[in-house]
């Protein structure tokens, strides 16, 4: 229900009590929070800056981060639609992707303009506008995000044959680790590594690749741009892709599954909530 916003008329808190107890059978300790995920419920209620929106504004976003790290880690976008109907796939090159640029699933990839069903992805598309993805884990920094279409360059990485992803978990600014999914769109893997690409044993939603991915010509960089983008937050996930040697920024991220994830073993839970010093309340 919530997913669909049809619990609007539940005050947040009471609605994340609600939804944590569903997830980990326990409601969150507000007053003193401990894990990771605790502190992710904390941080939606009371750490509420107006620059967080345009953050996880996928096409906002792209003008912050040319603005802090440079214009060349930006994936060019080819154009901006307030509707579906207003796609124009003539004016497109043969591969591109549409995206929606206020959630994370609403993604169309065309390979080949000339067998890609434009009617089916506007059909798609379309209705994720009319969706706000603040009702369902009551992410503040998406409530006042303006609902979009964009069409982005297409990108595949020539080696992996893929666009893999990189998402570098960063905590008051510091980068500490990164999950890198393989097999994205058939059988969706993570693992993770710490900043010396040592391999860290623990689940997060996903199972483990059956071979660990190579390292990244580029992941120290990664890690440094995460921690000029991170910087004055007290948790944010910063994507990157890696495309033929150069890197691309992806988007950024303040609540990892909303916070409703279950990390096995908890105690890794328990050590991310340790490296996340709460700001003073906001909200």
């Amino acid at each position: 229900m919530g997913k669909y916003s049809l619990l609007k008329f539940i005050p947040d808190k009471i609605y994340l009590d609600l939804m944590y107890y569903y997830h980990f059978h326990r409601i969150p300790t507000w007053n003193n929070p401990q894990t990771f995920n605790e502190k992710l419920q904390w941080l939606k209620l009371y750490d509420r800056n107006p620059v967080y929106t345009v953050m996880v504004d996928k096409i906002e976003a792209k003008r912050f981060v040319a603005d802090k790290i440079g214009e060349e880690y930006i994936i060019p976008t080819l154009a901006v639609y307030d509707s579906a109907e207003d796609i124009d796939i003539d004016k497109l090159p043969d591969q591109f992707v549409l995206k929606c640029n206020h959630d994370s699933k609403s993604v169309c990839v065309c390979k080949d303009k000339n067998c890609f069903d434009i009617e089916k992805a506007k059909n798609f598309l379309g209705p994720r506008l009319k969706a706000n993805g603040y009702w369902y884990g009551r992410e503040w920094p998406y409530k006042n995000v303006v609902p979009r279409i964009f069409a982005e360059k297409y990108m595949e990485d020539a080696k992996v044959r893929e666009l893999r992803d990189y998402k570098i978990y960063t905590f008051n600014g510091k980068a500490k680790f990164c999950m890198i999914n393989t097999d994205r769109g058939t059988d969706t893997r993570a693992d993770y590594f710490d900043e010396s690409y040592n391999w860290l044993d623990f689940t997060w939603g996903y199972s483990h690749a059956d071979v660990k991915p190579e390292k990244p010509a580029n992941y120290e960089k990664m890690f440094e741009h995460a921690e000029k983008l991170a910087k004055g937050t007290a948790t944010l996930r910063v994507d990157f892709y890696e495309v033929n040697g150069q890197i691309y920024f992806g988007e950024l991220t303040f609540f990892d599954a909303s916070g409703f994830d279950k990390i096995i073993p908890e105690s890794y839970d328990l050590k991310f909530g340790s490296w996340v010093k709460l700001p003073d309340k906001k909200g």
